[in-house]
């Protein structure tokens, strides 16, 4: 006959605390679960004491929507929630860089939709305004924000800003078709005579885009600086 050992007490203890460790982690985990719902489903409408509620229990401001690529702040700005973004901008450890899976940052979005309150509150929080590629600055120039152009300047933007494609804000501007935003650029140092990868200066685009007021005072600021 085998002799079969019954389990020791310690045997017993410890299996009963394995099962209770893993008690506890189906519960932590299926909480964690209920709240990211909880946390997107907030954003999307617009609850910002739901968010801030959340961010009191512990969840992580800067948990990204799988679906969409984006955190948190990234959605209530592109959403147009501004009370979530305040929430979430004051959140203690956001990460105030995070991408979206394009490359967009907080500020980039905060720019193109010509949210003036959250540039000026995303700069006063040392966001980055300048980094490789797009910035916020081409957004801004691109929808002839011109107030959200001066913030970003007046921070120190690099004001002839390259993308991958070698395009500058000035030609943002130009191709949109924004003549006072091309003004605003030139008399802060634009550099008009610059072409991207194409070969295209901000005259060309202006011209392919048909914004003739656009290249008619670019060619004569040109003329006049003898660039032309």
């Amino acid at each position: 006959m085998i002799d079969q050992k019954s389990p020791s007490r310690r045997e017993y203890r410890l299996a009963s605390l394995h099962a209770v460790a893993v008690l506890c982690l189906i519960t932590v985990s299926s909480a964690w679960a209920g709240s990211y719902d909880d946390f997107f489903t907030a954003i999307k409408r617009d609850s910002p004491q739901q968010v801030e509620m959340l961010l009191q229990r512990g969840f992580d401001p800067n948990t990204v929507d799988p679906e969409r690529g984006e955190t948190g702040l990234i959605l209530a700005l592109r959403g147009d929630h501004a009370a979530i973004a305040t929430v979430l901008m004051k959140a203690p450890g956001i990460n105030l860089e995070a991408k979206a899976r394009n490359g967009d940052t907080a500020l980039m979005i905060a720019a193109i939709k010509q949210n003036k309150p959250a540039v000026e509150a995303l700069i006063a929080l040392d966001a980055e305004v300048n980094r490789p590629g797009w910035t916020a600055l081409h957004y801004a120039a691109s929808v002839g924000a011109n107030e959200i152009v001066q913030l970003l300047l007046d921070a120190s933007a690099y004001i002839d800003a390259e993308s991958p494609n070698k395009t500058t804000p000035l030609m943002m501007a130009a191709r949109g078709g924004h003549i006072l935003t091309v003004k605003l650029l030139l008399d802060e140092g634009a550099d008009a005579t610059l072409k991207n990868d194409q070969g295209l200066s901000a005259i060309d685009l202006a011209r392919k885009f048909n914004h003739v007021d656009i290249v008619d005072g670019l060619t004569y600021q040109l003329k006049r600086a003898g660039k032309m």
